[in-house]
């Protein structure tokens, strides 16, 4: 980033700054996430905008080593508090705040001193993934679905304040003007939301929006829950993202809709493969299907995760895809008849809102565009629940159980080349550190003090 385009930004944001003083924004607040899944935050008075874009923030570089609990998992050396990094908002997406007022949000890249790319910043690697499928003329498009639980008052505890059936009626009777208040605030935010529903977990919410562009995706995942967790505080209710609030029963995941597109063609339908998929569309999928045990070092990245991933809880724990199958790691999705060319995608359900949105995305579209170069094929679809299997029909299929814990699937992303080629050795081994300090932390741990320990921190 040479001086001209800073001073290019700086004029952008000038531009930015009457209209948000219009709407009574004094605060911009601009966000990275960790290799933790922590959404970490640097802001500054509205009128400064400006000087934050066109040069930035400081933040330290020890940030790619931070575990959920702010423990420094710092490689050995003694470097980690020397270097300094700076926080450079992206301004395409900044937004005022729906659910805190005064304030505006936006994303942020992470730059070296120099103006080069921090080679640990993952929206800008994302970004460069999504540019390396445009080279090829192919063009992702990407969604979370959002789940949580609200807990009645401040407590540490978990208090269900959504009460009633899973999917039932009475349930959202109990928090429908917090819901109204959740959707009409992320409408207000440009946010496309498509549908919500209670879910199945005790206390437990979902909602989804439209599929955007990957790093749109990710931005969107960031600030959806920002603000449902911001609307949560004005009725005393305490939120949760954790794949586990209690250790027992179902937890939230965070599963991810993909499709590829090229020409303005859903490569996802219309196809002579299974279900209609494309020849790419095949490849793409069955890239990341050879590669889910190291993408769950990624989207399953905390040892509360694999509390998760349990069989015949709709969490996709078999390394398998199927159509509308959802006890496989992978469901392919045709939508109703009339409407695949623009519905069908693939969602992968295995992973959860404790992922760094970035993160994942990235290492989705490295396994897929591997699986395209590779011209890799999907094996057979599974049209029945894993868990019904005996083991050796299970190993004629060819159908393994993915990663139990954080320790097998930190191991398969060690030794997975493709990802490390693909994301970078300094990502991925601050990654790495990461998640071993977790794996030390609950080495003795009982899965209730897994959970009490990750409840609130996502």
């Amino acid at each position: 980033m040479d001086v001209p385009e800073r001073q290019a930004r700086g004029a952008q944001a000038e531009k930015l700054v009457r209209t948000l003083l219009e709407r009574d924004v004094g605060m911009v607040a601009t966000t990275f996430v960790d290799n933790a899944g922590i959404t970490r935050v640097k802001s500054v008075p509205v009128r400064r905008l400006p000087q934050l874009a066109a040069w930035g923030v400081g933040a330290s570089t020890s940030f790619d080593y931070f575990r959920f609990d702010d423990w420094l998992a710092a490689p050995p050396g003694g470097t980690a508090p020397v270097g300094d990094l700076r926080v450079i908002p992206d301004l395409r997406r900044v937004v005022p705040l729906a659910a805190q007022s005064g304030w505006a949000w936006t994303p942020a890249d992470r730059y070296r001193q120099d103006g080069e790319p921090h080679e640990g910043c993952n929206r800008l690697l994302l970004q460069r993934l999504v540019g390396d499928a445009a080279t090829d003329g192919l063009e992702i498009k990407a969604a979370f679905e959002i789940e949580w639980v609200v807990s009645a008052g401040d407590g540490g505890d978990f208090v269900s304040a959504a009460v009633g059936p899973g999917y039932g009626m009475s349930r959202l009777i109990g928090v429908s003007d917090y819901v109204r208040e959740v959707v009409d605030a992320l409408s207000a935010e440009g946010i496309r939301v498509e549908q919500f529903h209670p879910e199945y977990a005790v206390g437990q919410l979902e909602l989804s929006v439209a599929a955007e562009s990957p790093v749109d995706a990710a931005d969107t995942s960031v600030l959806v829950r920002s603000t449902i967790r911001a609307v949560g505080r004005r009725y005393n209710y305490r939120t949760s993202f954790s794949p586990k609030v209690e250790a027992e029963g179902v937890g939230n995941g965070g599963h991810v809709h993909l499709s590829v597109w090229q020409d303005g063609r859903n490569l996802m339908a219309g196809g002579d493969g299974p279900y209609g998929l494309t020849l790419i569309g095949d490849a793409f999928a069955a890239g990341i299907l050879r590669r889910l045990p190291a993408l769950l070092a990624l989207g399953a990245p905390s040892v509360a995760s694999y509390l998760r991933l349990v069989p015949s809880h709709w969490a996709g724990v078999y390394g398998c895809w199927g159509l509308e199958n959802r006890e496989a790691a992978l469901r392919m999705i045709t939508g109703s008849a009339g409407s695949s060319e623009w519905a069908a995608n693939l969602e992968v359900k295995c992973v959860d809102l404790t992922a760094n949105p970035y993160l994942l995305l990235a290492g989705l579209l490295a396994a897929g565009l591997d699986g395209i170069a590779a011209q890799a094929r999907l094996p057979a679809p599974i049209d029945v629940d894993p868990a019904a299997l005996g083991p050796e029909e299970l190993d004629r299929r060819g159908i393994q159980r993915l990663p139990t814990s954080l320790r097998e699937s930190t191991d398969a992303l060690a030794a997975d080349s493709v990802l490390r080629s693909a994301l970078g050795s300094p990502l991925i081994d601050s990654v790495l550190a990461v998640r071993e300090s977790e794996i030390e932390l609950f080495a003795e741990a009982s899965a209730e003090e897994v959970v009490r320990a990750l409840r609130w921190t996502h």
